[in-house]
């Protein structure tokens, strides 16, 4: 996801997805419309409740996002891209948006008023991310690639989005759109991304498991806690509803047309 910046900006805010932006694994979190359409079955329902139970209680390290990323991998192996696509944007709002931190919100925004390139970076696939950041206003996003063969998920990873990965996208980032990194920020809750916030002159740690907690402490850098999942529907204008509404008609066409067509071979 990739929008233009409405002004040319040096600085550049980074900001992790899950535990940070959002109250819980983002991936997970679609596992119920997953299960509705027919992608995963009831067991594999209750595994990832249980992920996302483990994830919220007590953090993700690496063996355990690792675990996670090949979890992931096996289970969408197979699923075409379009229909997972479609449930995404189709049930976004209401599976996400209760989700997301008000004070996150209100700090993208606050970066967005100062000018800034707002950028999500995520171990999460960009079919999910991609929707997520847009929805939120970011300027652009980097996420995950899974490798694609005739529509459909090989199960192999092209990118993964994940620990060091973040820091290179971030340098990437930089290159290309002229960011100063030493005067970009970057917002994260897992110590996996200490090399993210080693890249950047504003590091910032939210709702930190306990490794980065104590990293932040030692190097002097600003930890924050977000504590208030609001709907963003609560905080958007009178005059967006209709916006929003013609968005979700939007979504529910293309399914509609996917599934006619489907069912039309």
């Amino acid at each position: 996801m990739d929008r233009p910046s409405t002004t040319p900006s040096q600085v550049a805010a980074f900001f992790d997805l899950d535990k940070t932006i959002i109250a819980s694994s983002s991936a997970l979190a679609f596992s119920k419309p997953l299960l509705r359409e027919g992608l995963i079955n009831r067991r594999a329902a209750l595994r990832s409740a249980y992920a996302q139970l483990v994830f919220s209680l007590a953090g993700a390290d690496a063996a355990k996002t690792e675990r996670m990323r090949a979890e992931v991998s096996a289970l969408c192996t197979g699923w075409d891209v379009a229909q997972v696509s479609a449930i995404v944007r189709e049930t976004l709002h209401d599976v996400v948006d209760p989700l997301v931190y008000a004070e996150a919100a209100e700090l993208i925004s606050s970066h967005r008023a100062d000018g800034h390139d707002v950028v999500v970076l995520s171990a999460t696939g960009e079919e999910v991310v991609a929707p997520v950041a847009e929805m939120l206003g970011a300027t652009r996003s980097v996420a995950t690639r899974m490798q694609i063969v005739d529509g459909r998920y090989s199960g192999e990873v092209d990118f993964y989005c994940y620990g060091e990965n973040k820091a290179v996208a971030a340098k990437q980032l930089a290159a290309t759109y002229g960011y100063d990194l030493t005067q970009c920020h970057a917002y994260t809750d897992s110590s996996t991304d200490i090399p993210l916030l080693e890249v950047v002159g504003r590091p910032h740690a939210v709702n930190p498991d306990r490794v980065l907690r104590k990293h932040a402490t030692e190097q002097g850098w600003e930890i924050l806690a977000f504590e208030h999942p609001m709907s963003l529907r609560t905080r958007i204008p009178a005059r967006s509803a209709g916006l929003v509404a013609l968005g979700a008609f939007a979504a529910g066409a293309t399914w509609y047309g996917y599934n006619r067509r489907k069912r039309t071979r």
